[in-house]
């Protein structure tokens, strides 16, 4: 049954996210790791279901994202997979995967795509690993880029503020885009730059451009235990929270102790 807001139950292809973009259509883009929360992101209406590198964020408790690694992702995205019949399904490939040669990203990558079953992939990066995605859409797999700040690349950054303010970054930014978008790329996430820039990729190039604090865009992404509200010390400008599922989680877990230690549960109703 189609989510809110959907007017077609089919799959979500990229094909069809190419149609969106030329139709003027939005498209709405989440993570999820797991897959209880898989089936409510794509049962809410959710086009493209991201299983994102973050996982070592909110997951597992790292600072970067720079830990994940290839059976860890495999693990998180099959149990994505599981839980999606609509969205479009596409997995990171993580720090290392890709960025040694153009033959280790291929194996990376058919590996990932045939462990987990997702439907594309996405890596970050410009002409630097042009030829790694190359190489990977040679070999039949989708692949969707990613600018801006690449969170891979935090160490060579040494910050997590706003990218390609500069006229040159933002210049390598669009030749970038474009390179992506030419080699095949089915669509370029675009994060954390001028809203203005957003908007002179998303001219230039025919794929869809996802936004992620980088202003208004043929499509958006969130993480989204941070726009649940699950993470109270993540506040970004560019986050909008949707639910405090923090304080409904605490004190639901709150009462459920109380209850416990009182005795309160269970009654004899709840036992057998």
């Amino acid at each position: 049954m189609p989510g809110y807001l959907v007017e077609d139950g089919r799959k979500v292809t990229t094909k069809r996210l190419q149609e969106m973009k030329q139709a003027g259509k939005k498209i709405a883009m989440l993570t999820a790791y797991d897959y209880t929360t898989a089936r409510i992101v794509d049962g809410a209406g959710v086009d493209v279901v991201l299983i994102g590198d973050s996982a070592s964020n909110v997951m597992a408790g790292h600072v970067t994202t720079l830990p994940m690694t290839v059976d860890q992702m495999i693990y998180h995205a099959s149990s994505v997979v599981r839980g999606v019949k609509r969205a479009l399904v596409v997995c990171d490939m993580p720090f290392g995967s890709y960025q040694v040669c153009a033959e280790d990203a291929v194996r990376n990558a058919i590996r990932i795509m045939k462990e987990s079953g997702c439907d594309a992939l996405k890596l970050e990066g410009g002409v630097e690993i042009l030829d790694a995605v190359k190489k990977i859409l040679d070999a039949g797999i989708p692949v969707c880029g990613h600018l801006g700040l690449t969170p891979q690349s935090i160490n060579k950054f040494g910050t997590y503020a706003v990218r390609a303010q500069e006229e040159a970054e933002a210049e390598k930014l669009l030749s970038d885009a474009e390179a992506l978008a030419e080699a095949g790329c089915f669509a370029i996430v675009l994060e954390k730059i001028p809203a203005a820039l957003t908007q002179q990729v998303a001219c230039a190039v025919d794929v869809p451009v996802i936004g992620i604090g980088g202003g208004p865009a043929d499509g958006q992404v969130l993480v989204i235990d941070d726009m649940l509200g699950k993470n109270k010390d993540f506040s970004p400008k560019f986050l909008r929270r949707y639910a405090d599922l923090h304080t409904v989680m605490t004190d639901a877990i709150g009462q459920y102790v109380t209850d416990v230690k009182s005795g309160d549960f269970p009654s004899a109703a709840e036992s057998y």
